[in-house]
């Protein structure tokens, strides 16, 4: 029997996909969810061609944080219970995403209990805000001291100076980064184009601190994002090469770089353990994704995320 004309239309014209607006209408009518934010810049003034519409949700019946992503909409869901116990400054910094509550516009909140959290996030005294560094700066000299145990010293190869790159890189942007930000009483952007809000938040007033995050990323404006972007082909990195162009199309250059740094070492780890059994091919284009050429690599880099600990310390 032939498909009928109705399915026949359904085929040429599938379902249309819900508007980041629409998503926003249908969590806030949905019972569970009891606050409801929109972060990241898309829907602002901000927001640009790879903006990521992304939402947060506090739900009845979760036990867990959960990460939802659909038809290009993020949705960051957290336990009811949190929109409370939130609202106390020591639970919040022991575990709570502090920059995606605190940056967030709020679209649903009957408790009020959201704008408790948020107010309490941007009201820190400085006191308060220097115990939080403290406890950044804590975390991150723990993990470069592990990074150097596990990836420097004698016997130690290429592969080991690799993966001592990719862990400093990732302590200076979760950990050093927002760190510097608690001197100006500001919370980090996490976007494509982090580089160039990093440098309007606080290039101008820590100079040394944002130099020396550069210098490990080793950014190269337009001809090295172009050269990380096709060597994105045959590694598995679809998404990320789209979300990348993206940056790179709209000007974004050390954005994309940034992006792709970050993303290779977080998806290709394995890669970088075995390195010397790569094929030639495959290290090439890997190494030109980390910047293997370009980037201080095993005791260098250390070295750099140490001076980069003690500038954010003094907030220099």
């Amino acid at each position: 029997m032939p498909p009928s004309a109705s399915a026949k239309h359904s085929d040429r014209h599938p379902p249309e996909r819900p508007s980041p607006e629409r998503v926003g209408e249908r969590l806030v009518a949905d019972r569970k969810v009891r606050a409801v934010a929109q972060a990241g810049s898309y829907g602002t003034e901000l927001a640009w061609a790879g903006s990521h519409p992304t939402f947060v949700t506090f739900e009845r019946d979760l036990l867990s944080p959960q990460t939802e992503v659909r038809a290009g909409v993020s949705v960051e869901r957290f336990p009811f219970g949190k929109l409370e116990a939130w609202r106390d400054w020591d639970a919040a910094r022991a575990e709570a995403p502090l920059a995606l509550l605190a940056t967030g516009r709020v679209l649903y909140d009957p408790t009020g209990n959201y704008g408790r959290i948020q107010r309490t996030l941007w009201n820190l005294s400085a006191a308060q805000r220097a115990a939080y560094r403290a406890d950044l700066l804590n975390l991150a000299e723990e993990g470069l001291a592990q990074t150097r145990a596990a990836h420097t010293g004698p016997g130690h190869g290429v592969q080991e100076q690799l993966l001592a790159l990719a862990d400093v890189r990732e302590i200076a942007l979760n950990l050093l980064y927002p760190a510097l930000l608690t001197h100006l009483h500001l919370w980090p952007e996490f976007e494509v184009r982090l580089p160039h809000a990093w440098r309007a938040a606080a290039g101008l007033r820590f100079p040394k601190a944002i130099y020396r995050l550069e210098q490990l990323y080793a950014f190269g404006g337009q001809e090295e994002a172009r050269r990380a972007l096709l060597a994105t082909r045959g590694l598995g990195l679809l998404t990320q090469e789209r979300r990348a162009r993206t940056a790179y199309t709209a000007g974004y250059y050390d954005g994309a770089l940034r992006y792709l740094r970050d993303e290779t070492a977080r998806t290709h780890r394995p890669d970088l353990a075995r390195w010397s059994s790569l094929s030639s091919a495959r290290r090439e284009k890997l190494g030109t994704l980390l910047g293997v050429t370009r980037a201080p690599l095993g005791p260098a880099a250390l070295n750099l995320a140490g001076e980069l600990l003690e500038a954010v310390r003094d907030g220099a």
